[in-house]
């Protein structure tokens, strides 16, 4: 996809900062980081968001964000790791090309999420709970 920045990063034609890479994915460290330490894991295969991408490039992503969580927290000595990946403008995505960020949390950093848990109502959530399992 000529006009996806993802791909082209994939393909070498923009500059990035790689972290890892395999026949499946990259791992980029983000420009724009959330925290120290904020890295993307982007599969090779154009995918524009969860609903696109292969079974089999989706896991792979899944593992190897589970590595990068590890590595975050062994060498950057981060105190968690939030793992976020967003589907659709109303989700926050911004570069459609199917992407998970890796993100070391520290104590006291000052990343905040616009999502605040709160408790929901019981009977809604149990009413709402049966539209997942119409066919």
């Amino acid at each position: 996809m000529d006009d996806c920045i993802f791909c082209r990063i994939v393909a070498g034609e923009l500059p990035s900062i790689r972290i890892h890479e395999d026949e499946r994915s990259i791992v980029i460290m983000d420009i724009n980081p959330a925290t120290r330490g904020h890295a993307l894991v982007i599969p090779r295969a154009h995918a524009r968001d969860i609903q696109a991408i292969s079974d089999e490039d989706l896991a792979h992503c899944a593992l190897v964000s589970r590595d990068i969580a590890d590595r975050a927290l062994a060498a950057l000595g981060a105190d968690g790791v939030t793992i976020m990946q967003s589907n659709g403008a109303a989700a926050w995505q911004t570069v459609f090309h199917y992407h998970v960020h890796v993100i070391p949390r520290y104590d006291g950093d000052p990343l905040v999420l616009p999502w605040r848990p709160a408790p929901g109502d019981l009977a809604e959530i149990q009413d709402i709970s049966s539209a997942y399992f119409q066919d």
